[in-house]
């Protein structure tokens, strides 16, 4: 049994930072190497950073994907998209001009019993009408339907007409200085409901800083769902059912991890559970399935004995032999105390929540220093959070997997 209860810690609403600081690299750092912890401050993280390592990040982009709809009655209705349906591809879904199928989450959907709701958006063309037709249930979520009359891709209606979803936990509502401030500066691919957090610190001076400093960089992509900010409801974490999450990894990126073995720096949980995947991924090729789904208990399943470099050197065939040029996978992986990590020397993180897969990922990466960690950012005048202070973290060896 995993205790979850373990992994908890007092956060004093106070302690959340509900917005950011206005210069995003001025964030408090704190620096956890070989037991030791320290503080700096984010734009001098190049000074912990070993000459010559890989940076690894996530570099999704998060979508206006809460739309509010109203009834003639009143009644107001939330619609979050959560993840593309039909076309099941993100870009294919969020470019498509004929109509989409999201799986979303409903707010007050008992509100809306009857079977389709339009919203009106006043666009520079004129008065477009979105339609969102209610379909099946499945859990806490509903199959929704989007058509709309015009030419515009379903990316331009939700720039139009959606809200950028900032975390529940900030308790208020989403306002203009987000939809910078809750995207990293190297966002591209649209995908996200949420923001990869430990990105948002990187401004372009820090990353020339890298540069200078022989640091290189490549990027992934994880579209990060609304599953990251769901708590461990059961009180063995075991039990706890962990979401799926869409991953796309260039051959290059593939390629620059397998020369760079041993100097990998994640940023952010997402870029580690990426990273972490691909090891799977690849040893699930050598046995012949082609699945592209990591499960979230693979890495307990046995006794993993393939190396990583030919791990990542099967997916490099792999997609040679496909002629892909990105490899596109599905990850549930659960990075838990126990977990032996293959790829990731080190992580650059946030402070996130108590009892949440997040802090078990942490405590997997730094044993039970975590509480060290946390107690040093408690007692130190760190703020928690999306938009928080950050941390360098280097990984404990000392840990038994």
């Amino acid at each position: 049994m995993l205790s979850i209860s373990d992994y908890n810690y007092p956060l004093p609403d106070e302690r959340i930072a509900k917005y950011p600081l206005a210069e995003r690299d001025h964030s408090k750092l704190l620096i956890y190497n070989d037991g030791a912890v320290s503080e700096d401050r984010f734009f001098r993280v190049g000074d912990y950073i070993p000459a010559h390592s890989l940076l690894v990040y996530n570099n999704t982009r998060v979508i206006q994907a809460r739309l509010v709809f109203h009834k003639p009655s009143g009644a107001r209705i939330e619609i979050f998209c959560l993840e593309p349906l039909a076309p099941h591809d993100y870009q294919l879904s969020l470019l498509s001009t004929e109509g989409c199928t999201w799986k979303c989450m409903i707010g007050n959907a008992k509100k809306f019993r009857d079977t389709s709701i339009d919203l009106p958006l006043q666009v520079a063309g004129g008065v477009v009408v979105l339609r969102a037709t209610k379909g099946e249930q499945t859990g806490n979520t509903f199959a929704v339907t989007f058509s709309w009359d015009g030419d515009m891709s379903f990316a331009e209606i939700l720039d139009a007409a959606g809200e950028l979803p900032i975390p529940p936990y900030l308790n208020r509502p989403t306002e203009e200085s987000d939809k910078t401030t809750y995207q990293t500066v190297y966002s591209r691919i649209k995908g996200s409901v949420a923001a990869p957090t430990a990105g948002l610190h990187f401004t372009d001076a820090v990353l020339a800083d890298l540069r200078q400093r022989g640091i290189k960089t490549t990027e992934l992509t994880l579209h990060v769902g609304a599953g990251t900010f769901q708590p461990v409801k059961t009180e063995d974490a075991n039990q706890h059912t962990m979401h799926t999450e869409i991953i796309a990894v260039p051959r290059q990126a593939i390629a620059d991890i397998l020369a760079n073995l041993g100097h990998i720096v994640a940023v952010g949980t997402t870029s580690m559970r990426t990273l972490e995947s691909l090891y799977f991924l690849g040893c699930m090729l050598l046995r012949g399935d082609r699945s592209m789904h990591v499960p979230q208990f693979i890495p307990y399943e046995q006794e993993w004995t393939i190396s990583t470099k030919d791990a990542l050197q099967t997916i490099l065939n792999y997609l040679e032999e496909t002629h892909q040029d990105t490899l596109h996978a599905e990850t549930q992986i659960m990075i838990k105390p126990g977990y032996r990590f293959r790829v990731v020397e080190q992580l650059i993180t946030n402070f996130h929540q108590p009892k949440s897969t997040l802090l078990l990922l942490v405590s997997a990466f730094v044993g039970e220093d975590w509480k060290k960690i946390y107690d040093y950012a408690l007692s130190h005048d760190f703020r928690f959070l999306s938009y928080g202070d950050s941390s360098i973290l280097f990984r404990n060896n000392s840990i038994k997997s």
